[in-house]
C-alpha cells in the first residue's frame, strides 16, 4: 500500500485508553475541548465497525466542533469481554460509564451508526436529561419477535457456544481495503486504504486479521421486543435527527419480516424528529456521502 494512495485526514484523532467497567475501551478525540456554545459530539460506530470510521465525517465538520468517538467492546482497540459472548445491555452500561467520564455535567450530542444508533435510540430514552441532540444513521432497530421463537434462538445460541467463531484473514493491508470496498462499492480507494490499518491488525503469522472479536458473530439468545424498544424512543427529550441513504433498501436484510411500514410507525413515537435522506449513499453512509452528511450535522447541532 502506498502512502500516495490513502486519504489525508484534515483533523487527525488523538488516542487514549479509558478503563469503564473492567475493560479498557480505545477513545479516539478531535478537536477542542467543549464549551457551552460547543457541546461534545459522541459517536458509536455499528456492528464490524470502528470509531475511525467516522473520520471522513469529522473532516467535513467545523474546525472548533469537539468530537469523541469510542471503540465498543470487542472492537476496535477495545477489550473484548472476557465471556464468550456478547448482550445489548453492556453497551448502553458502558455508553453510561463513557458519559460518566468524559462529560459527568454537561449533556451531550450523541450519534450512532447501525448498531450504535440502536443503542443510542434506547439509552437517550433511559438517560434523557445525558443528552442534548440525538442523531440516528440507519439504526433501524429489528424485526418484531413472537414468544413460541424463543425455544429455537436458545437452541441456536447454545449450540453456537460449541462452536468455534472465526473471521477470515487476509494475505496483506491491500486485501483488507478490497474487502472494504466488497463490502460497500462505493467506498473510495483512498479511504479503504486509509481505514484498513483502523479495521484490522497483522497477526504473528504475517496475515491481517479484522479487529472485532468473532464471538459477536453467536446467536443473541434475548429475543428483540419491539414495545420494550418502543418504550425507550417515546421518552427521548432531545431533538431527533434521523439519517438515511437514498439507496438503503431494509427488505435486503429481513425481508419481508420487517416491512417499511413498520419502521414507520416506530419512528413515529420519537417526540421531535428531524430527518435527512442522503442523495447516492447506502447504509454507510459516512462513507458514501461524508460532506453532505456533516452539513446536516452541522445546521443540525447549531439550532436552538
Amino acid at each position: 500500500m502506498s502512502p500516495t494512495t490513502a486519504y489525508a485526514p484534515l483533523r487527525p484523532h488523538r488516542s487514549e485508553q479509558l478503563t469503564l467497567r473492567g475493560l479498557s475501551h480505545h477513545l479516539l478525540r478531535w478537536g477542542p475541548p467543549p464549551t457551552p456554545r460547543r457541546p461534545l459530539l459522541v459517536m458509536l460506530h455499528g456492528w464490524m465497525d470502528v470509531g475511525a470510521s467516522f473520520q471522513f465525517v469529522v473532516d467535513a465538520l467545523p474546525a472548533d466542533q469537539p468530537v469523541l468517538a469510542m471503540d465498543w467492546r470487542g472492537f476496535g482497540l477495545t477489550e473484548s469481554t472476557p465471556a464468550d459472548c456478547y448482550w445489548f445491555p453492556d453497551y448502553l452500561g458502558d455508553l453510561d460509564a463513557l458519559l460518566d467520564a468524559v462529560s459527568p455535567e454537561a449533556p451531550v450530542d450523541l450519534l450512532g451508526h447501525s448498531m450504535g444508533g440502536n443503542i443510542v435510540m434506547s439509552y437517550a430514552g433511559v438517560r434523557p436529561q445525558r443528552v442534548r441532540r440525538l442523531i440516528n444513521l440507519e439504526g433501524f432497530g429489528l424485526p418484531e419477535t413472537q414468544p413460541e421463537m424463543a425455544p429455537q434462538r436458545l437452541a441456536e445460541w447454545l449450540d453456537d457456544l460449541k462452536t468455534p467463531q472465526e473471521l477470515k484473514t487476509y494475505e496483506d493491508l491491500a486485501g483488507v481495503a478490497a474487502r472494504l470496498m466488497k463490502t460497500n462499492p462505493r467506498l473510495g480507494a483512498d479511504k479503504a486504504h486509509w481505514l484498513a490499518p483502523h479495521w484490522s491488525r497483522r497477526r504473528a503469522d504475517g496475515r491481517w486479521e479484522i479487529l472485532g472479536d468473532p464471538a459477536h458473530k453467536r446467536s443473541n439468545p434475548v429475543l428483540y421486543r419491539k414495545a420494550e424498544a418502543l418504550a425507550c424512543w417515546s421518552r427521548i427529550a432531545a431533538p431527533t435527527l434521523w439519517v438515511e441513504g437514498s439507496d438503503t433498501n431494509i427488505g435486503q436484510w429481513w425481508g419481508d419480516r420487517y416491512p417499511r411500514a413498520d419502521f414507520e410507525a416506530r419512528l413515529a413515537v420519537v417526540p421531535q424528529l428531524q430527518r435527512a435522506v442522503l442523495q447516492g449513499a447506502g447504509h454507510m453512509l459516512h462513507h458514501d456521502q461524508p460532506q453532505a452528511l456533516a452539513e446536516h450535522l452541522a445546521r443540525f447541532l447549531a439550532e436552538t
